[in-house]
């Protein structure tokens, strides 16, 4: 079951906040049909310590203007990578090295994305699947 339309909604009003601060790489993978407490991730790249914090705060700031406000966050700016957990939906904030390192994308190759702008499920993607992916990284060690 794809993930509820409230936290689409959610992921999008996150996904806007973040682009205010200029926030990029924006992505919205929907989560549901694997994970049973999360719908949606969201991935946001910053590109220093200073806009990772701007881009977490502004998130905060919007989503507590309606009316919610994470139920945890852990890391921080300086650590290069912070978490934001609404409950159904999760920001994911990088900084670009550390979101290289965690490579969330290729985690969770076989998942939908999402448009960042309207919430729409996106046409699946031709590129790798997780098999492959995971083929690719057992090659790399």
């Amino acid at each position: 079951m794809p993930a509820t339309d409230e936290a689409v909604e959610l992921a999008v009003a996150a996904a806007d906040a973040a682009d205010d601060v200029k926030a990029t790489d924006l992505a919205i993978l929907d989560v549901a049909d694997l994970l049973a407490l999360v719908d949606v991730f969201l991935l946001a790249t910053a590109a220093s310590d200073r806009q990772l914090k701007a881009t977490a705060e502004r998130i905060e700031e919007r989503l507590r203007s309606r009316g919610r406000k994470p139920e945890r966050r852990e890391g921080t700016a300086e650590a290069g990578w912070v978490l934001l957990d609404f409950g159904d939906l999760v920001c994911h904030l990088f900084s670009a090295e550390q979101r290289d390192f965690y490579s969330l994308e290729r985690l969770w190759a076989d998942v939908p994305r999402r448009d960042v702008r309207t919430g729409a499920p996106l046409a699946p993607a031709t590129a790798t699947s997780a098999a492959t992916v995971r083929a690719s990284v057992r090659e790399e060690s």
